[in-house]
């Protein structure tokens, strides 16, 4: 019988702690998140590689793009005033939680729509994935919340209620027990980010 702790199983332990990390800084808005965001997808291209998820494996390219963008729009100001050196020395970011403007929701509708159809397309004939339709729909979603997230909206949050839910049946499928869980409790947190991130943005943090 295959040994549990392989090589597959370590790094998904590993990026299962990472996760940790990234989801209880994201949730109090801490700039500090886009270094495990930096980390995650460097042990993410092997798990969804060995896992035949190839749109979650291509997905991590832009992630860590995605990253580098994300830190320095949150701190790009963070070195002006002493509102922003406090910010600094808390982690916190100097951008502030705004809702997402209306034509830009709509922008992101349309992307959506857009990427997953492409990549829905692109799974289905050229690749043996045996879950398109899903791989496809939260690969398309994450790109969407993660630039949100980026912009600091607070309706990021809603997206990533779809995706992490979507991803518990998904990777429990790929038999990947760590991811499941690691986003069942993404589920949960990201209900209670979108309450917290509200009452930030409420007190103007």
């Amino acid at each position: 019988m295959e040994s549990f702790f392989t090589l597959d199983r370590s790094l998904e332990m590993l990026g299962f702690l990472i996760g940790l990390l990234y989801l209880w800084w994201e949730y109090h808005a801490d700039a500090r998140m886009w270094w495990a965001s930096l980390a995650m997808p460097l042990i993410s291209f092997w798990v969804y590689y060995r896992a035949g998820l190839y749109a979650d494996f291509a997905m991590n390219i832009y992630y860590f793009a995605i990253a580098i963008y994300g830190y320095i729009a949150w701190t790009r100001n963070s070195g002006r005033g002493k509102g922003a050196a406090e910010s600094g020395e808390s982690g916190k970011s100097a951008r502030p939680i705004t809702h997402v403007p209306p034509r830009v929701l709509a922008g992101c509708a349309a992307a959506f729509v857009a990427v997953y159809g492409l990549i829905a397309w692109w799974l289905i004939t050229c690749t043996d994935s045996t879950v398109p339709w899903l791989d496809a729909f939260t690969t398309a979603m994450s790109i969407v919340a993660t630039w949100m997230l980026a912009q600091k909206y607070l309706e990021q949050w809603v997206a990533w209620v779809f995706v992490d839910a979507v991803c518990v049946g998904l990777y429990f499928y790929k038999d990947r027990p760590f991811y499941a869980i690691l986003y069942a409790i993404y589920t949960v947190i990201a209900i209670l980010g979108y309450r917290k991130w509200r009452r930030m943005m409420r007190e103007g943090v």
